[in-house]
């Protein structure tokens, strides 16, 4: 063999170790991520007082399950580990632990609650190991300046309150308010926003403030005092089982306020049909997604692929509850952040991306409404409309509302 074609080969074999090298060397990864999984930790309140939730994490992991069976994200399949903390913070805790510590996943996602979210934020952020799109509005799960490693995913709580209260100020001024909210901090936010809306009339506005312990069975010694007070306008800052329970215990009494629920309480599977449709009529709320239940939406390309979704991956799912269309979307935004990631599945460059986000669109959400994120404004959502339940479904009315960015 000549000289030539000696380094030729040389040449060659050099080429492609540098290149095996340079294709390694872009690879970069922390614990739970290798060239072919991505594990991802959740909690799941499968039982106890918040397990109208249980659905959505079902819904999570079926939306998981299409994307293996599609390849997975960028060649990788997502392994996603999921415990029952039964909406009890040190559950959370103390499973939070075992995925971090035992499990080693990569980052912890849609984590249900506020509670939860809260006993293991600090965690998190010692720890550096991402908690993004938290199952909760409450403010302080967006602060990139105190807690740079977590993110929510609801729209802000505070920020939903205000609207509420303007909203009032605007359609029943002269309305006596009487506000049941959880004793946490979903419903002080809440209680805080609705006030800040109100303005210097919230003190002659608001005729009664009475909170309740999510491990209470029964809120009917609360809606009793409300309604004592010369409430004429009700706003409930609570959780699916509270709201239908108050719904309910309203139309025994034969009292009619004027109703507002939170978001978080706006499901007709979950909320509405077990406190009965007809006591549900009227009552007022917000939306940032499409109600499946329209008709107006039978063809809309996103809601389509999410009734094709449920059909194949969750049939036995109510694919008309907004909890499921919430477990879609929030999934399919995870998987976007890891598609982003690329080659590069290390817990800074998850948040980097997350914090990164630009007009994003997801299937179901509302015409108008996109996600927008920076790394000094951890805002996910932040778009609203308006929203009647008409007894069967909710009515949007208004333009879209933006919360805008403080300067």
């Amino acid at each position: 063999m000549s000289n030539n074609m000696v380094n030729l080969a040389l040449a060659s074999v050099l080429a492609a170790a540098l290149s095996v090298s340079a294709a390694s060397a872009q690879k970069k990864y922390d614990s739970g991520a290798t060239d072919t999984e991505i594990k991802v930790g959740q909690t799941v309140p499968l039982s106890g007082p918040a397990s109208a939730y249980a659905t959505v994490g079902k819904t999570q992991a079926a939306y998981i399950k299409m994307i293996n069976d599609e390849g997975g994200v960028n060649g990788r399949k997502v392994n996603l580990i999921q415990y029952d903390d039964a909406y009890s913070p040190p559950k959370t805790v103390e499973q939070v632990r075992k995925l971090v510590e035992s499990d080693e996943v990569l980052l912890t996602f849609q984590i249900i609650g506020t509670a939860p979210n809260a006993a293991v934020q600090k965690y998190h952020n010692v720890k550096k190991v991402p908690q993004p799109f938290a199952a909760t509005g409450a403010s302080r799960f967006t602060d990139p300046k105190n807690f740079p490693w977590t993110m929510g995913f609801n729209p802000s709580y505070f920020v939903e309150g205000r609207i509420y209260g303007q909203y009032i100020l605007k359609e029943h001024p002269n309305a006596k308010v009487g506000i049941l909210y959880q004793n946490d901090d979903l419903g002080k936010d809440y209680l805080n926003g609705i006030k800040a809306g109100l303005g210097d009339k919230a003190a002659t506005m608001v005729v009664a403030e009475v909170s309740y312990e999510l491990s209470e069975p029964t809120i009917d010694s609360q809606i009793l005092r409300i309604k004592d007070s010369g409430a004429d306008l009700f706003f409930s800052a609570s959780t699916p089982k509270q709201a239908a329970q108050a719904i309910k215990k309203i139309a025994e009494l034969g009292w009619h306020p004027v109703h507002i629920v939170d978001i978080n309480a706006t499901s007709v599977g979950a909320v509405m049909k077990p406190a009965g449709l007809e006591a549900s009529k009227g009552i007022i709320s917000v939306g940032y997604v499409k109600d499946p239940a329209d008709t107006n939406w039978s063809n809309d390309p996103g809601v389509k692929r999410y009734f094709a979704f449920m059909e194949k991956y969750y049939p036995e799912g109510d694919k008309n509850s907004n909890l499921n269309v919430y477990g879609y979307i929030t999934t399919q935004l995870l998987v976007h952040v890891l598609k982003q990631c690329g080659d590069d599945l290390t817990r800074a460059n998850v948040m980097y991306q997350a914090s990164h986000l630009t007009n994003v669109t997801l299937d179901v959400l509302l015409p108008g409404i996109s996600v927008t994120t920076k790394p000094n404004d951890y805002r996910v959502n932040k778009q609203f409309q308006m929203a009647r339940f008409d007894g069967e479904r909710w009515e949007r009315y208004g333009g879209i509302i933006t919360d805008e960015p403080k300067q």
